[in-house]
């Protein structure tokens, strides 16, 4: 009972707060909420602007003129459900703009009136009132629309001050009620009248009767008829003629099934068009109507029924039926031939319904939340009016049966099959669907790829979420005219392709299993203005980075982009939004990565070449494999003679060009006087047969230092470079300082070759000698030179005083000429 009149107190706050265009931008300004704050008080720091106060929900119990005068702009005030006993109207006598105010389900007793002249909204209902409190000063608010009032008895008289004014609505409690005057709801003057009677009184249909004389919307909760069938009051035939009621519906209604057919009659010659039963539960007669009296009102019904009425909908739901020994199918044949346009039975445990013997009239029929099977309307042709048809939340289970029942209902454009046991698993069984057919909802079925061999041909809107499909098949019969198409909820694992949905403009695809989505879709669906796309495992990887492109290309044609969308996998990117999902181009284009890779290594495989050509790499590689052939060679033919002993004081390197300085200068020099010096030249000292390099090698490895004579002239030998090789190799290896530089003559650094850094090296870290063109400074540099080179050699090698000064004719010619 108080749900019913919270609705209107939240409907009329929200139309007041639209009046007085209160924005959402400064609610805090002008609303005050204290509901559900255990107040015993109204408060005393209420901002004195506020427009809206909510102190519904407390425990206040009486309210004074000096909590409300400061309130000048206060327009609604909801005091509901608190323990108010008594309520003077003089307490709002400064709150001018008061225009909605709700004091129901309080425990008021008495009233003191006041008129309030710009009181719309007033609300009495659910309190402890005797007779109707209904004040003289009530006929001075003429801008009254909604009244409610609460009362256990009612007379005529009660509404002699408000017969002239205009209302929109009239809410009656009638709890614990006791008496009721004839005729007396007819004295209101109201469009929509609202009857909550005591769940567990016998309801004086007196009252119903009146009421549909009184307005033209009629609501009454709480029908109960516990007395014998007889004792019923039947309606006068001159009642039908004051009914003023064109929309009546009656909430929790538990009477005798005669009761019920007797009100029907009334009803149905009445001019009640909007008819509607919420919770009705029908009993079976007492035992003083016996089923020979029952049979009779069953053929009154069967023949009203045939007559044309004023009804156009009539709506039933959540019935319960405990008549048990009559047949059931005598009710269904009445429903079937009825003469309205829409009828409605919701929650009836109803397992069958008939096809009507003749053309009906039905154009809306709903039997949601029933026990229907697949032999529902099967070869019936009498629903050729039908236009919507919704059979959701029942046992069908046959998908070709469902579009045989529709094939002869020329005029249906919606069915609603969802929440069903559907299922298509005979493809080679052909379906015939209505041709009319344009919006189908076959959601949470148990469909799978195959309904898309079972379709209607001119569907325009498909709703196929929360089944089982997992692909839509590329050989499917085009649906040229569909627009609207509901994939989500299934196990796709692609955005589908639309070669089989030329016109379609709005897909849902959401909850699916689409790891990457493909790019393309745009492209093969051109008309689509909407993708719903999101909620999906996305796996952000280089395959996602084309839809995430595709979005930006899209114009806004991805529904909720961009938080629907985000990352599934892999682990690590769990939860971020696809469009802060980023990886490079060259990440991604896998014959990008490969041309950049290629280009890298030729550059590098260049810059290597470059290197090697400009330091002489393959030389100093030919001559570090000659250096280890050579030891390799001299270790297996001689190994007794590896333990080195030196034999010369120095190893002479020089240009064939500088040989006269070095036989008239360096060699005399230093070879003559006491302790002379033991000198290793080519010309003296290779032995025959064995190669330059070898030799080389030997008479550097044999002797203390390495002295070379540095010109011009030098760098252009290319076997200098060698012995300057092997003597530095040496100088790193035995970590020995054996180097002397002799400078003979100044070297420009433009005429050193590339290949020659180890001189260029040399020359800058260490000393050299430079040979000096005064004559007196000659004995300086002789004498430094011999200090340089002064070491004593072993005794007891003779191979000193055998040399041989044979050379082999071919080594030297060749050593010579370079």
């Amino acid at each position: 009972m108080g749900a019913l009149s919270n609705i209107y107190v939240f409907a009329c706050v929200c139309t007041f707060m639209l009046w007085n265009n209160i924005q959402p931008t400064v609610e805090n300004e002008f609303i005050a909420n204290y509901s559900s704050s255990l107040l015993t008080n109204v408060p005393k720091n209420i901002p004195v602007h506020t427009q809206v106060l909510d102190l519904s929900h407390n425990r206040i119990s009486g309210l004074s003129i000096s909590e409300f005068i400061s309130l000048s702009d206060l327009q609604v005030l909801n005091l509901s459900h608190n323990l108010i006993t008594e309520l003077d109207f003089s307490v709002f006598i400064f709150n001018q703009d008061l225009e909605y105010l709700d004091i129901s389900h309080n425990n008021i007793l008495k009233v003191y009136c006041q008129t309030l002249a710009y009181l719309r909204h007033l609300d009495l209902s659910f309190n402890k009132f005797t007779a109707l409190p209904i004040c003289q000063e009530f006929g001075n608010m003429f801008r009254l629309e909604y009244l409610g009032l609460s009362a256990t008895m009612m007379r005529r008289s009660d509404f002699r001050y408000i017969i002239h004014l205009q209302l929109h609505t009239v809410f009656l409690t009638l709890e614990d009620f006791s008496l009721y005057e004839s005729q007396s709801l007819t004295a209101l003057n109201t469009r929509s009248l609202h009857i909550v009677f005591a769940a567990n009184q016998n309801f004086s249909f007196s009252l119903l009767y009146d009421g549909m004389s009184t307005s033209e919307n009629l609501s009454i909760v709480n029908l109960r008829y516990t007395l014998s069938y007889k004792d019923f009051p039947s309606p006068s035939l001159t009642l039908l003629k004051k009914i003023k009621t064109t929309a009546l519906m009656l909430d929790t209604v538990d009477l005798q099934w005669a009761i019920i057919l007797q009100i029907f009659l009334l009803i149905w010659y009445s001019p009640v068009e909007h008819l509607t039963l919420r919770n009705l539960t029908f009993r079976g007669p007492l035992g003083e109507l016996t089923e020979y009296e029952f049979l009779p009102l069953l053929g009154s019904l069967e023949q009203m029924i045939s007559l044309d009425g004023s009804m156009k909908v009539l709506t039933l739901e959540h019935v319960r039926n405990k008549v048990y020994y009559f047949n059931q199918e005598i009710v269904y044949r009445q429903f079937s031939e009825m003469n309205i346009a829409s009828l409605t039975i919701y929650d009836a445990y109803m397992p069958h319904m008939l096809c009507p013997n003749k053309t009906s009239s039905f154009q809306y029929l709903n039997f949601s939340h029933n026990a229907l099977t697949d032999e529902l309307f099967q070869n019936c042709g009498t629903l050729t009016d039908l236009k919507l048809l919704i059979l959701q939340r029942n046992k069908f289970e046959s998908l070709s049966k469902v579009s045989f029942m529709t094939s002869r209902m020329k005029s249906l454009k919606y069915l609603d099959m969802s929440n069903n046991l559907l299922s298509h698993d005979a493809p080679d069984v052909q379906c015939q669907w209505s041709e009319s057919l344009t919006e189908l909802d076959l959601s949470s079925n148990q469909l799978m790829d195959s309904v898309f061999e079972c379709l209607p041909v001119n569907i325009e809107k498909l709703d196929l979420r929360n089944n089982q499909i997992t692909s839509v098949p590329k050989g499917m019969a085009e649906l040229k005219s569909l627009k609207e198409l509901n994939l989500a909820s299934n196990r796709l694992a692609d955005l589908p392709g639309c070669g089989g949905f030329t016109s379609l403009e709005f897909l849902n695809i959401e909850m699916n299993l689409i790891l990457t989505p493909s790019a393309d879709f745009f492209q093969s669906c051109p008309r689509v203005r909407e993708l719903q796309a999101g909620h999906n495992p996305f796996k952000c990887s280089c395959e996602l980075q084309d839809f995430i492109r595709l979005e930006r290309q899209s114009g806004g044609k991805l529904f909720d982009w961009p938080s629907a969308y985000v990352c599934e996998y892999p682990e690590g990117l769990r939860g971020t939004q696809l469009k802060d999902f980023h990886l490079t181009e060259l990440a991604c284009n896998a014959t990008l990565l490969l041309v950049t890779a290629l280009l890298l290594t030729l550059v590098l495989v260049a810059v290597v070449a470059f290197l090697c050509i400009y330091l002489d790499v393959p030389w100093y590689v030919r001559m570090t494999w000659q250096w280890t052939q050579t030891k390799r060679r001299a270790w297996h033919s001689h190994p007794e003679e590896q333990e080195r002993v030196l034999q010369f004081h120095a190893f002479i390197s020089y240009s064939e060009r500088d040989v006269l300085w070095v036989k008239n200068e360096l060699i005399p020099n230093l070879e003559k006087g006491e302790g002379c010096v033991q000198l290793c030249q080519h010309e003296r000292n290779f032995v025959p047969g064995k190669s330059i390099v070898e030799n080389i090698i030997n008479c550097i490895e044999k002797s203390y230092k390495s002295i070379f004579v540095l010109s011009p002239n030098f760098v252009q030998s290319e076997w200098c470079h060698y012995e300057l090789y092997f003597a530095h190799h040496k100088l790193f290896s035995e970590n020995s300082n054996s180097l002397i530089l002799i400078l003979l003559e100044p070297i420009p650094p433009y005429i050193i070759p590339a290949r020659y850094h180890k001189l260029k090296a040399l020359m800058a870290k260490r000393t050299y000698l430079e040979w000096p063109k005064e004559r007196s400074k000659h004995a300086l540099f002789w004498a430094n030179l011999r200090a340089a080179i002064s070491v004593n050699l072993p005794t007891s090698i003779e191979a000193n005083e055998e040399q041989s000064d044979v050379t082999s004719t071919s080594s030297i010619s060749e050593y010579v000429n370079n």
